[in-house]
């Protein structure tokens, strides 16, 4: 997907999607309990229907674990626009929850009353510029308000009003009532030594070929940086004679050059230094930057693959800045992971995300000639008078933004609504009244916020990105309302820091003073504190023991005493304190589980339980036990199927250092009354599900069958699950053995 920086001399024609509500308050049509099951969700939790389709887009596994599975939706074979959702499970596979968008399951007619041609003709009247094709016109369900409609979606390519942006206007109709919904551009605007205009002296990694240096950085997947020579087409690698790059001044070509190389090396070390993200694709390839693009061309576009920069009005301020470097690719970040659609609220939030991360990699590559400022281009003067684009920690100073949320919040341009979520991070950051960046208002009556430092928020902004939020996250969301901004930071900071900790509680405060109202459980007033385990998983050859740190922190009152035990563990599994007894106030004890050589093979959550005389918190550590060596394992553990209900059964693999075969082998042995009524699968060390049965063989008893699946993309080493699910009512079974040979 494209996204322009936007500025004011070019049209945005981003156009809120106004879905309306098909019927349905009803309960999930019958079959959907198994739609869901086969992703290891609850029918209500992900709003399932039997019409329903499912497709695992990525997976995201926690230190401990545990596991988020992102899924792509589809109804009666129609892609959901805005159907998309994460499943959460817990250390060993029990779900835990999900991120959902939908606010009920889809009941609508796929069947159009408006012809594509008809659709895709309405649509070309939406184009301001010049039209040089017409594309595809897909027939899909738009549940971006979390109602389902049947719409046609056209799509309409040539060049904007100004001649040089490129245009893949997408516009929605109604595909009943032929109603316009939405329309929104693909084109979303905005090691040796250089000379840049904006950062200075710098030094960047270019390539070596005979004699001859080439602008292509070899330590970042050879993204290169090339010169568009003022045209829009062909675009030539910089190349020099002595490594020397550009003079500092605009009228040295390379100058523009050095500033987007350095620019596209800093966000590429930023995200994988801070976040552990490996470039901007998470699969190690650089990105093209494309500099010198059109006459006088006052933009910088992100296009789904590459970076282009104008050179700005009168060719004389190429738009190269950090920041906005930073802002274009991590668009690319943000449709990798959550994907937000790009109108209304969640393009604001869209926006928000690369405005906070273009800012963060100023911070971070920590130029002399462009230091971190939470200001947005400016350096690029784009509006010729010195003030930037955006200021977050003001975003109402530009006199288009919104500082605060209101109900007209979603109505207004992307780039406006960002203004919320920009300065609920700088507040989360840097703290509300006068910083060293600027004086942040409150909204209302909203009591200060003190900041708990740029660290802290953009790792909690990252992981709300990459785990919680969905494609039409909203900042106050009326259909779903646990699809929030708000409450799914407040996710990210309790997986982070611990619920009610001081980090959760200033992202309330933060949400608080930008007027996004509480949607959340107030933390407690009297003496509380929170239980953590580092590491909070271990893995143990049986006979053998392991030890993992209990912390107790304080998050309200006066300390106290607090007394810890285990439960949950294994047959011939111990644990111990020492001390048996900590303060809430920071005390600590070690944790040492031991084993036997007959505790069974498998991934156990070890629940920790430390009591106090006001309050007994928990905590989870996730215990391994390891299987013997090689790349086959077997449990026979007996494991009882009772009526409509899920069960799992583990098998650990340790020792096996490859991936999984193409025929891996599943033997599995069931024996139930009535195997119709069973889903059974087997799911993946890193949450991936292969269904090996969906309710198959009518009446017929038992499941004693062997399953070949490919499972050549998964590595062998780790814990497999057996998940089976009674589906139906009146019969039971159980788990008598399974194996697995990969």
């Amino acid at each position: 997907m494209r996204k322009f920086l936007a500025v004011a001399s070019v049209a945005v024609t981003a156009a809120a999607f106004v879905a309306t509500a098909a019927s349905s308050g009803a309960a999930a049509p019958s079959g959907a309990a198994g739609k869901a099951s086969s992703v290891g969700a609850t029918a209500a939790s992900i709003s399932a229907s039997a019409a329903d389709g499912y497709t695992v887009k990525r997976v995201v596994k926690d230190a401990n674990g545990a596991a988020h599975t992102r899924y792509n939706r589809t109804y009666q074979g129609l892609r959901v626009s805005g159907g998309d959702f994460v499943v959460h499970s817990a250390p060993g596979g029990a779900f835990t929850g999900a991120s959902n968008g939908l606010a009920s399951p889809l009941t609508l007619s796929i069947t159009p009353k408006i012809s594509a041609g008809t659709a895709m003709a309405t649509a070309t009247t939406y184009f301001a510029g010049t039209i040089t094709t017409t594309g595809s016109t897909e027939l899909f369900v738009d549940a971006t308000s979390g109602s389902g409609r049947l719409a046609w979606e056209s799509v309409v390519n040539g060049w904007a009003a100004d001649g040089q942006t490129p245009s893949k206007l997408h516009v929605v109709t109604d595909a009943v009532t032929g109603a316009h919904i939405g329309k929104f551009d693909e084109i979303e605007t905005v090691a040796g030594t250089g000379n840049g205009i904006y950062t200075g002296a710098v030094s960047i990694d270019t390539t070596l070929s005979g004699s001859t240096y080439s602008m292509i950085d070899p330590v970042r997947g050879s993204g290169r940086t090339c010169d568009m020579n003022n045209g829009t087409s062909t675009c030539t690698t910089f190349t020099d004679a002595d490594n020397a790059w550009g003079t500092g001044s605009n009228s040295n070509r390379q100058s523009a050059g050095v500033d987007a190389h350095f620019g596209a090396a800093k966000t590429f070390d930023y995200y994988l230094n801070v976040h552990g993200r490996n470039g901007i694709f998470g699969n190690g390839t650089g990105v093209p930057s494309r500099v010198h693009y059109g006459s006088a061309y006052v933009n910088a576009f992100w296009d789904g693959a590459q970076m282009t920069y104008g050179d700005g009005s009168g060719n004389a301020k190429p738009l190269v800045s950090l920041d906005v470097a930073g802002h274009e690719m991590s668009h690319g970040v943000t449709e990798a992971l959550a994907g937000l659609t790009y109108s209304a609220e969640s393009g604001g939030l869209n926006e928000a995300t690369s405005d906070i991360f273009g800012n963060m990699v100023e911070f971070y590559a920590n130029a002399p000639s462009d230091p971190g400022d939470y200001q947005v281009g400016e350096k690029i003067d784009i509006n010729g008078n010195g003030t930037p684009l955006r200021y977050m920690y003001n975003p109402s100073l530009d006199g288009s933004s919104h500082s605060c949320w209101s109900t007209s919040t979603k109505n207004v341009d992307v780039h406006y609504s960002s203004g919320v979520a920009n300065h609920f991070f700088f507040n989360l950051a840097e703290g509300t009244g006068a910083t060293s960046y600027g004086t942040s208002p409150v909204c209302g009556s909203a009591p200060a916020v003190v900041g708990i430092g740029r660290a802290k928020a953009e790792k909690i902004w990252y992981r709300a990105l990459d785990v919680n939020f969905t494609s039409s996250t909203a900042y106050v969301n009326t259909s779903t309302p646990a699809n929030n901004a708000r409450l799914h930071t407040l996710a990210a900071a309790t997986f982070l820091y611990g619920s009610c900790s001081a980090e959760y509680k200033a992202v309330q405060a933060a949400w608080t003073a930008v007027n996004v109202a509480s949607t959340d459980t107030a933390c407690p007033v009297g003496n509380d504190f929170s239980l953590a385990a580092s590491p909070a998983s271990g893995s143990v050859n049986p006979g053998s023991a392991v030890t993992s740190t209990i912390t107790a922190t304080l998050t309200n009152g006066s300390a106290q005493t607090v007394t810890l035990s285990a439960s949950g563990l294994p047959s011939g599994a111990t644990a111990g304190f020492s001390p048996a007894s900590i303060t809430s106030a920071g005390g600590t004890s070690t944790l040492t589980i031991s084993t036997t050589a007959a505790t069974p093979a498998g991934t156990y959550a070890v629940t920790v339980t430390g009591t106090g005389a006001s309050s007994t918190r928990t905590t989870t550590y996730s215990l391994t036990v390891n299987g013997a060596p090689g790349c086959t394992g077997t449990n026979g553990n007996d494991v009882a199927i009772p009526d409509n209900t899920t069960v799992t059964s583990t098998i650990v693999i340790s020792g096996c250092n490859r991936n999984a075969s193409a025929t891996s082998s599943v033997p599995v042995t069931i024996y139930h009354t009535y195997k119709g009524d069973l889903v059974v699968s087997l799911v993946a060390p890193d949450g991936s599900v292969y269904t090996l049965s969906n309710r198959a063989g009518g009446s017929a008893d038992n499941i004693i069958q062997t399953f070949t699946v490919n499972l050549s993309s998964e590595a062998a080493n780790g814990t497999w699950t057996l998940r089976v699910q009674d589906a139906a009512t009146a019969d039971t079974g159980r788990i008598d053995t399974w194996s697995l040979t990969l």
